[in-house]
């Protein structure tokens, strides 16, 4: 095709070198497109298979990390799952010592209504001692009368004399009795006065103390949602995690079979360009 076909006379024969040098021109240009393009189709896939390498090599790299940050999440999700269900089981033992403590409370106060109960009965209690003695100074007084009148009577009044100090005796062991009873029976109701006092201010600290076990609750509870809405999104992140590790991988299998078409084009090209190299074109 470098030869140039002479143009000759106008005869038959020129007319055919003409033809001939026609024909050559075009196979000239042909070949030459056919060279131009078997030359782009290899550089191009030598440069797709290059890039399909250097692709390659970061699917996989990616797939690895992938791979690394799934099982990272995983571990995440095991430690969320675990401080879910401890923050769970917590908000059950916060709510059991509310209602303990609200058992308690409960438990004070009805203490602290006995020990009312106590001091009003303890208080009539002394009333009626009160009366005891009264009674006990009254008869005293009377038996007395009744000795100075026995005394008057003489012989006649002895025998009646000796009942009325009998009775006087008894009178008097009766009112010292009453007093001690009396003063038992103070000492009592301060006792009880000073139990009530202990006993409605442990009412108002358990009450303080059922107020911040419910706070604590409350606090749990939100802590518990919070950790269950986590737990939540970090195995949906790990789902989502898991699919892109999966599409990578996908991926990565594509790029591998990308990369071998593109092997087989550029050996097809240069399978090509071999025939084609045969023509001399200049």
């Amino acid at each position: 095709l470098s030869v140039d076909v002479p143009s000759g006379s106008r005869d038959e024969v020129g007319r055919l070198l003409r033809a001939i040098g026609a024909m050559q021109e075009a196979l000239r240009a042909l070949v030459g497109e056919i060279r131009t393009s078997v030359d782009g189709i290899g550089t191009a896939s030598a440069e797709v298979a290059a890039g399909n390498n250097d692709l390659s090599a970061r699917t996989e790299q990616a797939s690895a990390s992938l791979q690394q940050t799934a099982s990272s999440v995983e571990q995440i999700s095991s430690t969320i799952r675990q401080g879910s269900d401890s923050a769970l089981e917590a908000d059950r033992l916060a709510r059991a010592a509310s209602d303990e403590a609200g058992a308690g409370g409960q438990a004070v106060l009805r203490v602290v209504t006995t020990m009312d109960a106590i001091k009003q009965s303890s208080q009539r209690i002394g009333d009626i001692v009160g009366v005891i003695d009264g009674i006990a100074f009254q008869t005293n007084i009377l038996a007395l009368n009744a000795a100075v009148e026995a005394a008057r009577a003489g012989e006649h009044g002895r025998g009646f004399a000796v009942v009325a100090s009998e009775v006087r005796a008894l009178a008097q062991r009766s009112g010292t009795a009453a007093r001690e009873i009396k003063g038992l029976i103070q000492d009592s109701l301060e006792r009880v006065e000073a139990g009530a006092q202990e006993a409605r201010e442990a009412g108002r600290t358990i009450e303080g103390v059922v107020g911040s076990v419910h706070r604590v609750a409350d606090i749990v509870a939100r802590i518990t949602a919070a950790a269950t809405q986590q737990s939540q999104g970090i195995a949906e992140i790990n789902a989502a995690a898991s699919q892109l590790d999966h599409a990578t991988q996908q991926n990565a299998a594509l790029v591998e079979q990308s990369t071998a078409a593109a092997a087989s084009l550029k050996d097809q090209a240069q399978a090509l360009s071999r025939p084609v190299q045969r023509f001399k074109v200049a």
